[in-house]
């Protein structure tokens, strides 16, 4: 239990303040800011622009409402009590710290732009400035905003400044808190290792400290690490963890509702292993004649599989309830995108497309491009879904179809505003797959979709991604008795490639033939094309040829 310091009940903010709450910050001694606050709450209703210490005990507050303490709406409040005429007769320090305040405002209410323009005016007067920490602070904020913005190259370098001024100023803990986010920016751009490896330095050095929305963070990241890799279970318990620990902080904080939704999509992925399950079994056993055999372990794969998506469901407007409660766009937008999916999943189109609908409409008004990439990609699968019930005769397949088209161009000039290596390909492999439906038959355009696709896949985790790329390959494949891309090769057209790009290129589509013919066993691959069992086993996990990793 943290006792609460002793604070002169006064309106006096004294230097002595500001200097435990700066240094808490750095130690990451949660509990014991989170008291110093409480015990001088009674500042934020007397506190006047001319105070001495004024502005810097709301830039200080600032940084607290960011590690967990009340609402932002407390920021707000504070803020307003400086009019542009107190703001001009602050020095330069204490005009930085509005700044900053105003700043993470701006970030929590999901506006990285116009964050970005305090912090970025901070940044340009650096030299200037004497609080070094306030500087580390001020980079690790640019860097979140341009990771909302999926500019992860830049939020990298933003993210390791403010780490490297940090550690210099010797507060490994703050530098710690730093690296999660570095972590998560390594592996969004396919550093899965490195990305591994710097968030469990950042667990072991935060662990037995109390900073329960950074420990949250961590565990949030652990689990979208490991669902990557299809281990949905482990991810599971990692999102709990993770959840455990926002709400010892903050039962309304924002991170909560993002591990809500975290644990829904996984939930899905869950449900439509088992809807394939039930599917499986009762293909088999109508081959076998045997229909009634399957009878009640269907009706307990099915119970199960209406608990899970009840629970994902559940889950979905929990966090929705704490997004609104932020006003928080792009966590709104994800709830919607993920209960359009759900929908999708069951066969409600008309509830699906009206979620994807909600979602783009409001990633649109932001603009938030990784939401509106994400909301057409399920506005492209209902209409895909809609062409394959053919219940509408000619015109309505075509209508579909065109609609198809234009969500998946549309889904791809949105993910061209990001970094985000796996929504290009997502998007890549969803134009191309549109380009092959018969109506159009776009051979080329698929065939440079696939291209794309892989290009982007090379660098970040498969997951279920392989298999859609697979199934990319293999209707190209279909079209013909030689692969489009050997017939180019043939003819001297290999674009761009390098010859060690066309030599994977080819390993990719040897390899899984040999591998299908030879009994689907590696080693025998191995022996009939000279090649190391390591190789085979890395092009066959590439396209998603070995199942999940357990």
């Amino acid at each position: 239990m943290v006792t609460a310091p002793r604070v002169k009940k006064s309106a006096e903010i004294p230097d002595s303040l500001l200097q435990e709450l700066k240094e808490n910050v750095a130690s990451r001694h949660v509990g014991r800011g989170v008291a110093l606050l409480d015990s001088c709450s009674h500042v934020f209703t007397a506190l006047q622009p001319e105070q001495r210490n004024a502005a810097s005990f709301v830039g200080y507050v600032a940084q607290w409402v960011d590690i967990g303490y009340r609402e932002p709406g407390l920021i707000e409040m504070l803020l307003a009590r400086f009019s542009r005429a107190a703001r001009a007769r602050l020095s330069l320090g204490d005009y930085l710290q509005m700044r900053m305040a105003e700043g993470l405002l701006a970030l929590l209410h999901d506006e990285p732009d116009d964050a970005l323009v305090h912090f970025d005016l901070v940044l340009s007067l650096q030299e200037e400035m004497e609080d070094q920490q306030l500087l580390s602070i001020a980079q690790f904020w640019t860097a979140r905003c341009h990771r909302k913005k999926g500019e992860y190259d830049q939020a990298l370098k933003h993210a390791a400044a403010g780490r490297e001024l940090a550690l210099t100023l010797g507060f490994e803990k703050m530098a710690a808190v730093m690296r999660v986010l570095e972590s998560w920016l390594h592996f969004q751009k396919g550093n899965r290792h490195e990305a591994v490896r710097i968030l469990e330095q950042a667990e072991n050095t935060l662990r037995h400290t109390d900073d329960h929305v950074t420990l949250g963070n961590i565990y949030s990241a652990h689990g979208r690490m490991v669902r990557r890799q299809g281990r949905y279970n482990e991810a599971l318990k990692f999102f709990s963890q993770a959840i455990e620990h926002f709400r010892r902080r903050n039962s309304q904080h924002r991170n909560l509702a993002r591990t809500l939704v975290n644990i829904a999509y996984v939930q899905r992925l869950i449900a439509l292993q088992i809807s394939r399950h039930i599917d499986a079994e009762s293909a088999r056993h109508r081959k076998a004649g045997t229909p009634g055999l399957a009878g009640a372990r269907a009706r307990r794969n099915r119970t199960q599989l209406e608990k899970v998506r009840g629970e994902a469901l559940g889950n979905l407007e929990e966090a929705e309830k704490i997004y609104c409660h932020h006003n928080h766009h792009h966590g709104i937008g994800s709830v919607h995108e993920n209960r359009g999916l759900l929908y999708l999943d069951t066969g409600d189109l008309d509830n699906a497309a009206a979620q994807a609908q909600i979602a783009y409409k409001i990633g649109q008004e932001e603009p938030d491009h990784i939401l509106m990439a994400r909301a057409c990609l399920v506005r492209c699968t209902i209409e895909n879904a809609k062409l394959e019930e053919g219940i509408e005769g000619a015109a309505g397949s075509w209508a579909h179809a065109q609609a198809a088209k234009e969500y998946a161009r549309e889904a791809v000039e949105a993910a061209r505003h990001t970094q985000n290596q796996r929504l290009l390909a997502r998007t890549h492999i969803a134009q191309g797959l549109t380009a092959c439906n018969p109506l159009f038959n776009d051979l080329e355009d698929a065939k440079r979709c696939c291209d794309a696709a892989a290009s982007f896949l090379r660098t970040v985790d498969y997951d279920d991604l392989g298999e859609q790329l697979q199934l990319l390959k293999q209707k190209l494949a279909r079209r013909g008795s030689v692969d489009p891309v050997l017939r180019s090769w043939t003819q001297g057209i290999t674009g761009d490639k390098t010859f060690q790009q066309m030599t994977e290129q080819f390993a990719e589509l040897v390899i899984p033939r040999v591998w299908e013919k030879e009994g689907k066993k590696i080693s025998r691959v191995a022996r009939r094309l000279s090649v190391s069992p390591k190789k085979v086993r890395r092009v066959l996990g590439r396209l998603g040829k070995l199942g999940k990793r357990k």
